[in-house]
């Protein structure tokens, strides 16, 4: 079990199991948010803590809800608005380092292509 949380640790979560790769997108909002993206289905991902201690930003084609912590401002994970979507995305950097360090990460072009560049 992997555990993933916001600074504060106001949102914890825990995963069934470590990624087995990492997304680093150069989309408009990932580029500056410096996040590391592991995906997993909704099922893998359990939240000890209310939903309430995120709040949802959405963006663009208005798709997919990106989830910071209302406390530090962490950003955690991202859920589709469409909740039968089989696939969320966890920050991997609220993961311990150790965790994450051998993982691979592939580079998305999310600004233009909306390709892998590897």
């Amino acid at each position: 079990m992997i555990t993933a949380t916001c600074h504060c640790g106001a949102v914890q979560m825990e995963i069934a199991e470590p990624p087995e790769r990492l997304t680093s997108c150069n989309c408009s909002i990932c580029r500056r948010l410096g996040t590391l993206w592991a995906y997993y289905r909704p099922d893998q991902v359990t939240f000890r803590t209310p939903s309430e201690a995120t709040a949802a930003y959405l963006w663009g084609d208005r798709t997919l809800e990106l989830h910071h912590c209302r406390n530090c401002g962490c950003t955690t994970h991202w859920q589709g608005v469409d909740k039968t979507v089989e696939r969320m995305g966890v920050n991997a950097r609220l993961m311990a380092p150790d965790v994450i360090a051998a993982v691979p990460v592939r580079k998305l072009d999310g600004a233009e292509t909306w390709t892998y560049l590897d």
